[in-house]
């Protein structure tokens, strides 16, 4: 089926995704030297001609960024304002809509050959197997259609989900739906109905990385930085070290003394050393400055962000214009060896990762000495005080003194 006109649902919030998304709306978190919906705008430019973009939350950065042409991309906004859900994003975009369009949510990665599969069978759905269904849409299947869809079950009634690529005409938007139990409208409601008096096929999905929470930014980020290949456009001064593929960009000054695994991905400016350790799968953004002896492990470091001397920071995420200080310390592991928890909205959530450290939003800052405990998040704008041991979230604009 030919299709020449893509959805992206990207209004919402993105509060599970705190403190990251303070600053900014969730499709703009950065792998790679790429937002998320920079990603996915590149797969969609060999599948598709015009996007609509369902903007809401600082939607205007998105459009400042974006604008109304990416590659041979025609783009269109819809503003959401007030979140009513995803089935009230649809209903906004449904006058620039044409018959049969694909529907994809901003803040997912998917692989051009999932979408293409779901582009080949229409009308259909993509699904994945996983293993907390719970936090999904579930589908019920019966042969290759959808028998029944429940939203974030609380029971457990199967565990083949809904990636949220979908290939739909505008018929779906003439089924009268009521609100959920959260008062909004639902896509899932939406599909409900559909399904009633029409065949929604599913297909199964080969790559899936749902971004909920901020720790799934690492394995988006490992996703991509697999896909790279070596390139070195900066400068690489006598006695370093580059194994495997790195990516050094523009105006990079690479100095003495420093080992790097790859993949690693390194922008454009940034002063990196003298004797740093870049271990794999560690993306820094442009600007950014590495002190001497930083070790840096699977992590991401946003733009214009400056590490000082003897740091270490593992499997973190550090937001932009961040500042920390000497002897800054992202701990990353329990002495039991369990999993990580976080707190996120109230709610202790397991990372399901043995190997996690921090989150810092934009602007945030550390003294000397700085020690942040696995799972920790720091919102944006913070201080936290030299020789701080932080076990707990700290709020956004805080200064934490301990």
């Amino acid at each position: 089926m030919k299709v020449l006109q893509a959805i992206i649902l990207a209004a919402g919030k993105g509060t599970r995704l705190w403190p990251l998304t303070s600053t900014r709306p969730k499709p703009l978190l950065k792998v790679v030297g790429k937002t998320i919906l920079e990603q996915k705008l590149d797969v969609l430019s060999a599948l598709v001609k015009e996007v609509i973009l369902v903007v809401g939350y600082k939607g205007q950065s998105i459009k400042d960024l974006i604008g109304e042409k990416y590659k041979n991309l025609e783009i269109k906004y819809v503003w959401q304002k007030e979140p009513k859900g995803t089935g009230d994003a649809i209903l906004k975009a449904q006058n620039l809509l044409k018959e049969k369009f694909l529907l994809l949510y901003a803040d997912d990665i998917y692989l051009k050959e999932d979408i293409e599969k779901c582009l080949k069978k229409f009308p259909s759905l993509s699904v994945k197997e996983v293993e907390n269904p719970a936090s999904f849409g579930v589908i019920i299947p019966e042969k290759d259609y959808v028998k029944d869809f429940i939203e974030k079950p609380k029971e457990f009634v199967g565990n083949l989900v809904s990636t949220g690529i979908l290939s739909l005409d505008k018929s779906i938007l003439k089924e009268k739906i009521e609100k959920s139990e959260r008062g909004e409208y639902e896509l899932a409601n939406f599909l409900r109905e559909f399904i009633k008096k029409r065949k929604l096929y599913f297909v199964k999905t080969k790559e899936w990385i749902p971004i909920s929470y901020p720790w799934n930014l690492l394995e988006t980020n490992e996703f991509f930085l697999k896909k790279i290949k070596k390139r070195i456009e900066g400068k690489i001064e006598k006695y370093c070290q580059i194994l495997g593929p790195v990516i050094v960009q523009k105006g990079t000054v690479i100095k003495s003394g420093t080992y790097i695994e790859g993949p690693v991905f390194i922008g454009a400016n940034c002063q990196i050393g003298p004797n740093c350790y870049l271990r794999k799968f560690t993306s820094i953004g442009n600007n950014c400055k590495i002190g001497q002896a930083v070790e840096i492990k699977n992590s991401i470091i946003g733009d214009g962000t400056k590490i000082s001397h003897l740091s270490y920071i593992g499997d973190s995420i550090i937001g932009e214009n961040c500042n920390l200080g000497a002897g800054t310390i992202a701990a990353n592991l329990r002495f039991d060896g369990k999993t990580i928890k976080t707190e996120v909205k109230g709610e202790i959530i397991d990372t399901k990762r043995k190997k996690f450290g921090c989150v810092l939003g934009d602007n945030a800052k550390t003294g000397v000495n700085v020690s942040l405990m696995p799972g920790v998040l720091i919102g944006s704008g913070c201080i936290i005080g030299p020789g701080s041991i932080v076990f707990k979230n700290v709020k956004d604009n805080m200064t934490f003194l301990k």
